[in-house]
């Protein structure tokens, strides 16, 4: 088979080579005319798989590497009788460990203690579910608003936006959905931000066009204390500089990047890959490129619990650094922004998970220890002696 493939996806030839010869392409390359004669694409969210794309095309089967599909016309694709795959899920702890840094951070930033402060987070699907988790592994208060899951389940842990809106942190974990019963493009529009808290903390690694960035923009230069997060933003990669200029920490589009997420995502493609075509599976898992990259620390002398997950998170993954490399987009030519954008995703570095990290706690505490294990770190009591 001839398998086309996002040249900035993580180990897909390496993966895919067991099923077909794999083509890698730039994503702005994917053209009609590349996919007229493959049999399989593989793509991420900067390639629109839509009509104009599989005009003529001979495809078979679409997999993208990523957990959310606006931009992949479904309907389309099963009109034509091409199977599809992407990997919901794949990359939700990455997202969950990139809030944790962000919090972390601001909290540092701005002198409080997470554990008093209050979370809102509007969706509870993979992401959300698990940044719920560990938020309430470290003992913070938590008020999750999801509507289609509540309607599906009946479960009352769903609450009201109303109550979600009183918190003083709000994170957005929504896919991006323009029609419907519960639409949530531009769900933060000028009339939610008016019901905030005025020194809010807003955090977004959902979809860039879930909020409307010029109310937005408007809502900070009225409420000087808000503080925002955004790792999406609506017209990517020519994003809103104004708003970059604005916001607390800013990043490229990368919470979910992971270079463990990112291997789990291929890997999730090509099972389905294997077993939509009836192909045996094949574990190749190319871990021996990432497993070298452990990282190996002590935590002594820390006041507590918190205290010790606060240097845990940080140590393993600060966000400020990537956040520094976006802003240094300000500082390059207007023409050549959007670019730099795609290049600072294209070429991210090894970012290992939690579960990369073997901690030694002195002195040993229980309490401590479990927090820290339900993030998922290794952790051992050092030898005091």
């Amino acid at each position: 088979m001839k398998i086309v493939a996002d040249k900035d996806i993580p180990f897909v030839q390496r993966i895919f080579s067991s099923i077909g010869d794999v083509t890698l392409a730039d994503a702005r390359q994917i053209t009609p005319e590349l996919v007229n004669d493959t049999d399989i694409l593989i793509v991420r969210t900067v390639t629109n798989v839509n009509d104009v794309l599989l005009q003529g095309s001979s495809l078979k089967f679409v997999a993208s590497a990523t957990s959310g599909i606006d931009h992949i016309d479904t309907h389309t694709l099963q009109n034509k009788g091409i199977g599809f795959a992407h990997a919901p899920g794949c990359n939700a702890r990455s997202v969950a460990e990139y809030m944790l840094s962000v919090l972390f951070v601001l909290a540092q930033q701005y002198e409080f203690k997470l554990t008093e402060k209050s979370v809102g987070l509007i969706g509870c699907g993979h992401v959300g579910s698990q940044v719920l988790d560990f938020l309430q592994a470290l003992g913070v208060s938590c008020i999750a608003h999801d509507p289609p899951l509540r309607d599906s389940t009946g479960n009352e842990r769903y609450r009201s936006l109303d109550e979600v809106m009183t918190a003083d942190i709000i994170s957005l974990h929504v896919p991006l959905v323009s029609a419907g019963q519960y639409p949530t493009r531009h769900l933060i529009n000028s009339e939610f931000l008016q019901g905030l808290r005025k020194d809010v903390i807003l955090i977004n690694t959902s979809r860039g066009q879930v909020i409307d960035e010029t109310a937005l923009l408007n809502f900070l230069g009225q409420n000087k204390q808000a503080r925002v997060v955004l790792d999406v933003w609506a017209d990517e990669p020519q994003i809103n500089t104004a708003l970059l200029s604005k916001v607390n920490i800013g990043t490229a589009h990368i919470a979910g990047y992971s270079t463990d997420g990112k291997l789990r995502t291929t890997q999730a493609i090509y099972q389905q890959a294997c077993d939509y075509f009836d192909i045996e599976y094949q574990a190749v898992l190319p871990k021996d490129q990432i497993d070298a990259v452990i990282t190996d620390m002590t935590l002594a002398d820390v006041n507590s619990d918190i205290d010790a997950v606060q240097l845990a998170v940080l140590a393993s993954y600060d966000v400020r650094s990537d956040a520094a490399i976006l802003r240094s987009l300000l500082a390059i030519d207007e023409a050549q922004r959007a670019d730099f954008f795609s290049e600072i995703r294209n070429t991210y570095p090894v970012r290992r998970e939690f579960n990369a990290v073997n901690i030694k706690l002195a002195p040993a505490s229980a309490s401590a220890q479990e927090k820290l294990t339900l993030l998922g770190f290794n952790v051992t009591a050092a030898n005091n002696g």
